[in-house]
């Protein structure tokens, strides 16, 4: 690879992270086609190059308070685990990995038969219910749909619970960022992290 190949491949993943950082972009496939398309190349960089940059980004330009936010939100995520204790609540998402920045909001994963009634006690709490709605998603070929709560805290934090059915529970699922296996934190485990190591990574690398 030539310095100016390796120069315009670095404007790509740059570009690209910056769309995501800025919310132009929610989704890395398209962050990565319109950075490459800005530059008028075909590279399509990693998923890992652009959270990599992502990254370094969101540390530069938001410094300590990162960390700050980041026991802040796990501390939320907690308080609303517990709120579901009963659905047996999995913290994933940026939150899990510690890997958050302003944009970022709490993914929460329940595995229930009944999806109104997850709603019905998101309703009653100090959470302020946004919307919820079904939504279809494709993973590994296979059509699979989940019940979407997006709500706010107290604390203006941007909560997303998606409830899935019971069956789903033990499936393994893969990240399309980092590649590894979505394990996330239940209750006892961020109790744990929030004790004895609160800024935590959960990064394979």
């Amino acid at each position: 690879m030539g310095a100016n190949s390796a120069i315009s491949r670095k404007r790509v993943v740059t570009e690209a992270a910056n769309l995501l950082y800025n919310g132009l972009e929610k989704e890395y496939k398209q962050a990565k086609m319109k950075a490459a398309k800005t530059f008028g190349l075909r590279y399509m960089p990693t998923n890992v190059e652009v959270v990599m940059e992502l990254d370094r980004i969101a540390d530069e330009i938001e410094g300590p308070a990162r960390q700050e936010r980041l026991v802040i939100m796990r501390k939320e995520a907690l308080r609303i685990m517990r709120i579901l204790q009963k659905y047996d609540p999995l913290l994933t998402g940026s939150v899990w990995r510690g890997t958050i920045y302003h944009g970022s909001d709490l993914d929460i994963i329940v595995h229930y038969e009944d999806p109104k009634e997850v709603l019905k006690t998101l309703e009653h709490t100090d959470l302020k219910v946004l919307k919820a709605e079904w939504v279809n998603v494709t993973v590994i070929g296979k059509k699979r749909a989940s019940f979407h709560i997006d709500a706010e805290s107290p604390i203006r934090e941007q909560v997303e619970v998606i409830v899935r059915s019971p069956e789903e529970a033990c499936l393994k699922e893969k990240c399309d960022i980092y590649g590894d296996e979505i394990t996330g934190l239940r209750i006892d485990d961020l109790k744990k992290v929030l004790k004895e190591s609160p800024t935590q990574r959960f990064v394979p690398f």
